[in-house]
């Protein structure tokens, strides 16, 4: 009889474990729409939720540390005129989130550094140009200020979010609505796929095709894709007979699968989240409770199961940290935040290890916040690979500043364009009167509900 050998990794133990309750974000009305979307955004500073909002659309930013049972009256960000479906912070600043609505607009928000005080209805910048709700956002991973938005309309659109100007508009590539769209490593080329039932890698600038799959899975229900190393792609979706499948594909030879495994027969969609520097895929279905973990190789066949964490209560929606957020001292590869009906969870990805050094295999330099292009070189063509920083002493050491720059550059252009329009500089002085004139009353009357609530 021969003994099954098992194939060496050093992340086949790897546990996910959720952190104590005291650690959780309670009390927190989580959005009921049924948009297939994360609902969550985090990095380093912030955890940002779609919550339940009347008249209109809202999420809740708060900063990592407050922890328990989250207010009632917790200040949240409500500028939209309807329910926001996406959010995604700015990989480059963390204080700038974007968030993409039902009431077809795109939101630029920046967040104070220790999070809201009050309600927050004004963002840095408003970006129109969708016909119909925006269900997708994805920040450009190299290049500053890009940002992607799909929208209901069919349309893939890329901003100059300084500008506030939609630079690239790809309208005639989809026939029906997008289910996902994400960028590869270094920004070259954005992956959707679409209810036509096919993938397709586009040269965003051109707006061009370059690669387009068929099928990947047979069944009728949403697919996602995102890019792996190495180039290939990883989609989930479903079989003809409704199994979930994940697959691997290698665009440049979009015939057969590299490897197509059959999972479950569950029904939410597969959200998958790829870490480039352990080359592991964690997917996380929507209304289940639980997240399995493959290892991607270059050997067959290619898509290594690890293993599952699993708990009672299925999730809403996920946010995943940035490898800078980690705790590298504790050989934390992943933290996932996940969202239930009324808090949101931290879930722990570990590699067990003995030693409390750092351990470079498990840590190898990662993506960091500083931009390598500037938005106008990245549409005139230039390409560049993403800025890696090491993480071996923490990560917090450096940002100060270059966050500082960041944001002060994205302040800085939005505003010169809005005052740049041609307008008397006596217009612009009056209407900021009147805007100080309403703040102030609309202050007053806040006052004045507050005491009569507190007399009642």
């Amino acid at each position: 009889m021969s003994r099954k050998v098992v194939r060496s990794s050093k992340f086949r133990h790897v546990f996910g474990q959720a952190v104590k309750a005291d650690q959780c974000y309670d009390d927190i009305r989580i959005s009921t729409m049924t948009w297939d979307s994360n609902f969550c955004s985090v990095n380093p500073k912030f955890v940002a939720m779609i919550v339940d909002a009347s008249g209109g659309g809202a999420f809740m930013v708060l900063p990592l540390n407050k922890t328990g049972r989250i207010d009632m009256s917790y200040p949240t960000v409500c500028g939209h005129t309807g329910p926001v479906l996406d959010i995604e912070f700015c990989p480059h600043n963390d204080n700038i989130i974007a968030s993409g609505s039902e009431d077809c607009s795109v939101m630029i928000w920046e967040i104070p550094d220790g999070g809201l005080t009050s309600m927050l209805t004004e963002p840095v910048v408003k970006l129109e140009g969708h016909s119909k709700r925006v269900g997708i956002l994805s920040w450009h991973p190299t290049a500053h200020n890009v940002l992607l938005s799909a929208g209901s309309d069919n349309v893939v659109i890329l901003w100059n979010v300084a500008k506030g100007e939609a630079v690239v508009r790809i309208d005639s590539v989809h026939p029906d609505l997008i289910y996902s769209a994400c960028w590869n490593r270094d920004g070259s080329m954005v992956l959707t796929s679409c209810k036509d039932k096919k993938l397709r890698v586009l040269d965003p600038r051109k707006g061009t095709v370059l690669y387009e799959k068929e099928k990947p899975h047979e069944g009728s229900r949403p697919v996602r894709a995102v890019f792996v190393s190495g180039g290939k792609i990883l989609s989930t979706g479903f079989s003809r007979m409704s199994e979930r499948q994940v697959a691997l594909w290698d665009p440049t030879n979009f015939g057969e699968p590299l490897t197509l495994q059959e999972l479950d027969t569950g029904s939410g969609v597969l959200l998958p989240f790829f870490d480039p520097d352990t080359g592991i895929v964690y997917l996380c279905g929507k209304g289940d409770s639980s997240i399995r973990y493959f290892e991607v190789t270059d050997e067959a066949p290619y898509v290594h199961y690890l293993s599952m964490y699993s708990s009672k209560e299925s999730q809403k929606g996920m946010g995943y940290m940035p490898k800078r957020g980690l705790e590298v001292n504790k050989c934390e590869i992943a933290r996932f935040y996940k969202l239930l009906e009324r808090k949101c969870e931290p879930i722990v990805m570990t590699v067990p290890r003995k030693s409390d050094l750092f351990q470079e295999d498990l840590y190898p330099d990662t993506i960091g916040p500083e931009p390598s292009v500037e938005a106008d070189e990245w549409f005139n063509g230039k390409e560049a690979p993403p800025v890696l920083i090491s993480l071996k002493d923490g990560f917090v050491a450096t940002t100060k500043a270059k966050e500082f720059k960041v944001h002060k550059s994205l302040l800085k252009t939005t505003t010169a364009t809005a005052v740049g329009q041609p307008d008397s500089s006596g217009e612009v002085q009056s209407l900021r009167k009147e805007v100080q004139d309403l703040k102030a009353a609309l202050e007053e009357l806040t006052n004045r509900v507050k005491e009569l609530e507190t007399k009642n």
